[in-house]
């Protein structure tokens, strides 16, 4: 049986050490769930907020299979866990990502030169309701909103910001997800307006606003571009993980 576990401090230790927001969020009860098959004494754990799921302790087939609706990317703590995920999910996506240092020391003055850089034309805005709303209408930005329960809640521990032009939103970064004390960096800019700077002049008025609410605006990279741009606003890499990508197509039970 796979049970939700409520007391989320009986599995901090399996977790100690892996340096990931996401996790954190969970961890804190701040947002996501956390699976378990022992709700006593676990000795695995799941981890699960947005489309991300973290696999720790002893590596355990049950979480693995129990995985939610929809497509998933699965982090395994070590290469047992991923040799599980294989042989449940044959059908997977074995990739690289790239993990950001948490201890970044931010040059404000340059981050703010990249802000006054924004071209004639465009319009810079923190998500607000009517944002958050148009955010829902797109692919490119749902993410930007989609992994917190509801606008309410967004509006209270979210955080973003967004470029507009001629009313529409063209880039934005945004909170993927919150923890108690930052949050996760969620960035994408429209195909046709790529090139343009815009993904740096939002990021970098994101990260001035959390900076100025005390928050951290952590970063992971999907892929080096993204490591580019991180270290363009004063991040520095960390290493390189595993993760998979998992479709409901590629169950196998």
């Amino acid at each position: 049986m796979i049970y939700e576990l409520k007391d989320t401090s009986k599995v901090q230790h399996l977790f100690d050490g892996w340096e990931e927001t996401l996790i954190y969020s969970c961890l804190q009860n701040v947002m996501g769930k956390i699976y378990v098959t022992d709700l006593d004494a676990p000795k695995s754990a799941f981890a699960f907020v947005g489309c991300f799921g973290f696999y720790a302790g002893e590596p355990n087939r049950e979480l693995i299979e129990a995985k939610p609706e929809g497509f998933v990317i699965m982090a395994p703590q070590n290469e047992a866990w991923a040799a599980l995920i294989e042989e449940v999910y044959p059908t997977s996506r074995r990739m690289i990502r790239y993990a950001i240092k948490k201890d970044t020391r931010f040059d404000t003055k340059a981050l703010r030169d990249e802000v006054n850089k924004l071209p004639e034309g465009y319009e810079l805005k923190p998500i607000d309701s009517a944002i958050y709303d148009m955010c829902l209408e797109n692919p490119v930005t749902r993410d930007f909103v989609s992994a917190f329960e509801s606008k309410e809640e967004y509006l209270r521990i979210g955080r973003g910001m967004v470029i507009l032009k001629d009313g529409k939103i063209v880039s934005g970064a945004s909170s993927y997800t919150r923890y108690e004390t930052g949050i996760e960096i969620e960035v994408d800019t429209a195909e046709s307006e790529r090139r343009k700077n815009l993904a740096t002049t939002v990021c970098a008025a994101l990260i001035l606003r959390c900076l100025e609410e005390g928050l951290y605006p952590s970063w992971d990279a999907q892929n080096m571009n993204s490591v580019r741009l991180a270290e363009k606003l004063g991040y520095e890499f960390s290493h390189e993980y595993i993760a998979y990508e998992v479709s409901s197509e590629s169950r196998t039970h």
